[in-house]
């Protein structure tokens, strides 16, 4: 099956506007049922405008109702006369003209919500420089008095398994990093101790307790 635009998106129009199961909307969007029940639940992608799948060709409407009428059936994509575009492994990501004015946006939500990311993912995920990146983050970008911050995968910019993937990386990053700092520091102590052991005079060690009386 072809994959879904915005399927998060999607699915929030499809739980609000149709009576399909969560598991035929988990099927049709790749989202986890579980995942769908809490959309619906209002436990995720609260606030998140629903995309509707009908007006961008994906889905028509009589193919909505045949599924919502047999809880067995399974939604198909419309066949799409267009090729869909070959992902690209190397090179920076290509960000339509039409999103490009939504990029800080995405950027600011990204260094609110995920601050363990680094510039340079920030600015791949949504297509971006790090010099934008790190305008956003020092609020020295020329249009910051519009910059609101909005879900990057709810604004198409990027795919939720790569900021999945992004974000687990960071924090693997981080983990590694606070575990070496933690070993850099108790090796440091445990030369202190060392240092501060062996700085003793001996003279001093050897001298009688003063509670002793002195022997002739």
């Amino acid at each position: 099956m072809s994959q879904v635009l915005m399927p998060k998106a999607t699915a929030v129009w499809l739980v609000e506007n149709t009576t399909l199961t969560f598991d035929q909307i988990s099927a049709f969007t790749g989202l986890h049922p579980l995942e769908v029940q809490a959309i619906a639940d209002g436990e995720v992608a609260g606030g998140m405008t629903g995309f509707d799948p009908t007006t961008n060709g994906q889905l028509t409407k009589e193919e909505i109702k045949r599924v919502e009428a047999d809880p067995a059936a399974a939604l198909k994509l419309t066949p799409r006369d267009v090729p869909m575009p070959v992902a690209r492994s190397k090179g920076p990501r290509y960000t339509p003209v039409a999103k490009r004015q939504d990029r800080p946006d995405a950027i600011a939500w990204l260094l609110k919500i995920h601050p363990e990311l680094q510039d340079s993912q920030v600015a791949k995920l949504v297509g971006s420089t790090k010099s934008t990146v790190q305008s956003v983050r020092d609020r020295s970008h020329w249009n910051m008095q519009n910059v609101r911050p909005r879900d990057p995968v709810t604004l198409g910019l990027c795919m939720l398994k790569d900021l999945n993937d992004a974000v687990d990386k960071a924090r693997r990053k981080a983990a590694r990093e606070d575990a070496a700092k933690k070993k850099l520091q108790a090796k440091a102590a445990g030369t202190a101790e060392a240092a501060n052991a062996e700085s003793v005079d001996p003279a001093e060690a050897e001298q009688p307790d003063a509670g002793e009386p002195l022997k002739d």
